[in-house]
């Protein structure tokens, strides 16, 4: 395996952040000797930065590593971040995969959440044709912030207050973000340094800043006021995301608990609506999140998981005979004959 490039020691060096790849080993410590992983590469500055540092560590440690790149096609530039991606990966010595994928209008996720469905399914299949162990995301501690607000908003309960998680798996596949404490101040210090040592290009994706979009408009419209007025604001919503997140696990294991009572199918896929029925409705709900985030599924808003509550209130007492199905980005839950259960939009197609 050949060595790093120099040039990213010498940039960490001009730095000064060793906390980055401090960061970086810890997190792929933990991961078998022999793993492959990829870096998702949008090639703004933060995945960027990631690209450099865990092909660093990665190279130290003898452990494959690959850029992964998703061409979205939703701005006219997308071509040329796939060709900035490219020559970056030859500027690193790093294996890169471009990967091109469909958009839709997914129902209750828009064109954002309809984004990112996208791209964590071609992630999963890019990942397995390649033989990539996990994926490393560049999110830092101001995404967390506005993860947590943004889901404040959309009225997501305790578990969508938790956030983004540092080690995660979805749909299979195992999702690591190394960098989810570090701000992103200290990023971008090494990302100066490493522009004074290479040529690529770094993106400049204009959604982050489009107030069409949820985040765009919290970027642009609702943080500025919140950092004059409350200059702390990151490390409180922070804060609340590990607070969140401890909840979020005694909250799990009391649905754990419940759904084993289901009679659930053996993958988890479907559980018994009568049963279910029995809990309090608290625990309906604690059930139906649990459920639908073990599932892979995108979580709801409080008004969309309260419209599949009613449905499936409404089917018990009008008897099983009939059928619901109720969708959520490219994921279908239906009821028949009594029994709740979750499959993919295009599986849901073939019935």
């Amino acid at each position: 395996m050949p060595a790093s490039p120099e040039f990213i020691h010498r940039a960490l060096a001009q730095a000064q952040t060793p906390e980055l790849e401090l960061a970086v080993r810890e997190a792929i410590a933990v991961l078998p000797p022999d793993a492959c992983i990829a870096v998702a590469v949008s090639g703004g500055a933060d995945s960027v930065a990631l690209a450099a540092m865990a092909t660093l560590v990665a190279r130290s440690c003898e452990m494959d590593i690959k850029l992964f790149h998703i061409h979205h096609g939703l701005y006219e530039q997308a071509d040329q971040w796939a060709r900035d991606v490219r020559q970056l990966a030859e500027q690193l010595g790093v294996f890169v995969v471009i990967q091109h994928v469909q958009v839709g209008q997914n129902l209750g996720l828009g064109i954002e959440g309809a984004a990112r469905d996208a791209r964590y399914a071609a992630f999963v299949d890019m990942a397995r044709e390649h033989g990539v162990d996990a994926i490393l995301l560049a999110h830092h501690k101001q995404d967390q912030a506005e993860t947590v607000l943004l889901r404040l908003l959309r009225g997501t309960g305790v578990q969508g207050l938790a956030a983004m998680k540092p080690d995660h798996v979805r749909n299979g596949l195992r999702l690591i973000r190394p960098w989810l404490d570090i701000d992103r101040s200290v990023i971008l210090r090494f990302v100066a340094a490493l522009k004074d040592e290479i040529s690529c290009s770094i993106v400049q994706d204009p959604s982050n800043s489009d107030v069409r979009y949820a985040r765009g408009a919290l970027r642009e419209q609702v943080i500025p006021a919140l950092r004059q007025r409350w200059p702390t604001w990151v490390d409180a919503f922070t804060r609340h995301a590990r607070q969140a997140a401890q909840a979020t696990q005694i909250l799990n294991e009391v649905a754990a608990d419940d759904f084993l009572r289901l009679e659930s199918a053996p993958d988890g896929a479907s559980f018994s609506l009568k049963l279910w029925r029995e809990l309090s409705p608290a625990r309906q709900t604690l059930v139906l999140r649990f459920w639908l985030q073990e599932q892979g599924v995108q979580m709801p808003s409080e008004r969309r998981l309260a419209e599949l509550m009613r449905q499936l209130r409404q089917l018990h007492a009008l008897g099983h005979d009939r059928s619901l199905e109720w969708r959520q980005g490219a994921t279908v839950v239906s009821c028949v004959q009594g029994r709740v259960a979750v499959r993919s939009e295009a599986d849901a197609a073939l019935k």
